[in-house]
């Protein structure tokens, strides 16, 4: 990520459009105390960096994901090349170079189990890849873009899947600009964006580098439940510093992920997760660099 200084200002902003993508620049002018101009200025200025993207998150029923697993991988020579390669392939939403037990990990989606398996096994086939390492979701304990666990309610046609991929490459695309791509009024296609928003088939967001938000060191934790750990996922989910937490199947009964302002604060909640009673850490590592974090399955690879 190219280096950037937030002012309060800054982060105001991108709270707001963490609540709301979608926020009128006059709407989130007023919340942040500026000029419309001066805000639209501050905002493109954020999503010019790294820093932000402001998307479309669909609700996994609404894109057909009902599979994910977490995968350690093990390369063969450096693992840059490998992590790129990954990256490139479309059930892969994540990936990320680390420092522990495994020098790379992903998370890849599907519509089913089936097409998880193919998923991994194109990971697998990449050049480089010496072994994957795979703990298959069964909740998602903790998530701060996807929303209710609970499936919409609502049948979605052709168009508001169209609709879908447009706010999924770009949260702010205008109500005129997505009428054009689907052929529909502007005034219908905002009709629909909001039925969609309001039923939670999409929640428009920032996606936030943690560096950003002063928030330096990124880090991954696999646990074991023991005996009277049942509740331990819904404690552990609570803390402020967990931003994913997800329940397994496979070499762990957990898997999360630990946002820190630095290396001993990051350090000081694996040992906190280490006194939880009931847990058991297997595993720990240390994001070294982010390579992709992107949550659209493109349509026919589900």
């Amino acid at each position: 990520m190219r280096g950037l200084d937030l002012d309060a200002t800054d982060a105001a902003i991108v709270r707001e459009l963490q609540k709301d993508g979608r926020l009128a620049f006059e709407t989130l002018a007023g919340r942040v105390g500026l000029s419309r101009a001066a805000t639209r200025l501050r905002v493109r200025r954020l999503l010019e960096t790294d820093a932000i993207r402001v998307v479309g998150v669909a609700h996994p029923a609404a894109r057909d994901i009902g599979a994910l697993a977490h995968l350690s991988i093990d390369a063969t020579g450096r693992a840059a090349p490998v992590a790129a390669a990954i990256a490139a392939l479309p059930r892969v939403t994540t990936v990320s170079l680390v420092a522990g037990p495994f020098p790379l990990v992903a998370e890849v989606c599907a519509a089913d189990p089936p097409a998880l398996s193919r998923g991994i096994a194109e990971v697998r086939a990449i050049p480089g890849v010496r072994d994957v390492n795979a703990i298959f979701a069964t909740e998602v304990v903790k998530d701060p873009y996807h929303g209710p666990p609970h499936p919409p309610g609502i049948e979605l046609d052709k168009i508001d899947t169209q609709l879908l991929e447009l706010l999924e490459r770009d949260g702010r695309t205008s109500f005129a600009d997505m009428a054009g791509a689907v052929g529909l009024s502007p005034g219908a296609v905002r009709g629909r964006v909001l039925r969609l928003m309001e039923a939670a088939v999409v929640r428009v967001t920032a996606l936030v580098h943690p560096v950003a938000l002063g928030l330096g060191r990124l880090g991954g934790f696999a646990l074991r439940l023991e005996r009277g750990g049942g509740e331990a996922l819904t404690e552990i989910a609570s803390w402020r510093r967990i931003s994913h937490l997800t329940r397994g199947l496979g070499r762990a009964d957990g898997v999360g992920i630990v946002t820190a302002e630095s290396l001993p604060d990051l350090h000081s909640t694996f040992e906190r997760l280490r006194a939880v009673s009931g847990v058991r850490i297997t595993e720990t590592w240390v994001h070294t660099d982010l390579v992709k974090e992107r949550y659209e399955i493109p349509v026919g690879t589900r």
